[in-house]
């Protein structure tokens, strides 16, 4: 079902996409916030670009994104996939506990902050391109992969990442020597085991932007870990 949402608020079009109950196509998006806040069960194609929150509490349906997005795009999402055909604003992936989120290009600011995850349930969150500062700030579980592609020598991620994380891990791919990384999480080179957990996230990457997935992996990784039980005691407690 293709609407023109051009002359709609996010109110009117949410509560229109309840009633629809049917896969969509949106065009003329520009700035509409929250849209298909909690759904499940459809697929979504949106031309223009989305305000904030897009997908947030996301049960399962299937969104994309032909364009650009603004911030905290999945934010607290349970189940499903968000792809985007274009760089992506700040705090993608807030919070979320479940489903995927793939980025062609590059992220804001605190992308992946306080991902986690329970039992099966594996949140992950892939950048094609560079993010920014304070990438998984606080994250407790889930998987984050940023591969640098096209990114013209610009630095993977930006300042302080890894700020705070107690759980899940993070692959970068290249040489990350240069990067400094707190001292309660480790970073060290993928070997051949951590190569093959992200193998199926990169693969579907590719298969999504028209990318080689053995050129694409065919590269060194660098796998980021926490490794302290009690990562804050060094930030609030002088000893």
């Amino acid at each position: 079902m293709l609407i023109d949402v051009s002359s709609l608020d996010y109110k009117t079009l949410n509560d229109l996409l309840r009633e629809t109950k049917e896969d969509c196509i949106l065009s003329g998006c520009c700035g509409q916030r929250f849209i298909a806040a909690g759904m499940s069960e459809r697929s979504i194609t949106i031309d223009g670009v989305p305000g904030n929150a897009l997908g947030a509490y996301l049960n399962g349906a299937s969104i994309t994104v032909r364009a650009n997005t603004q911030d905290a795009v999945g934010d607290t999402m349970n189940e499903g996939e968000i792809i985007i055909h274009g760089n992506i604003g700040d705090a993608a992936g807030y919070a979320m506990r479940g489903g995927k989120i793939y980025v062609k290009g590059n992220a804001g600011y605190r992308a992946g902050i306080h991902m986690k995850q329970y039992k099966e349930k594996i949140p992950v969150l892939v950048i094609g391109g560079t993010a920014g500062s304070f990438l998984g700030e606080y994250q407790a579980g889930g998987v984050i992969v940023v591969l640098g592609l096209e990114s013209n020598g610009q630095r993977i991620v930006g300042n302080f990442p890894c700020t705070g994380m107690h759980g899940g891990k993070m692959f970068l791919r290249g040489d990350c020597s240069h990067i400094e990384f707190p001292c309660q999480v480790t970073a060290r080179a993928a070997a051949a085991e951590d190569i093959e957990e992200i193998r199926k996230y990169v693969s579907e990457y590719c298969a999504r932007f028209g990318y080689d997935t053995e050129e694409v992996m065919h590269a060194p990784f660098t796998v980021v870990t926490p490794d302290s039980k009690n990562p804050y005691k060094q930030m609030y407690v002088a000893n």
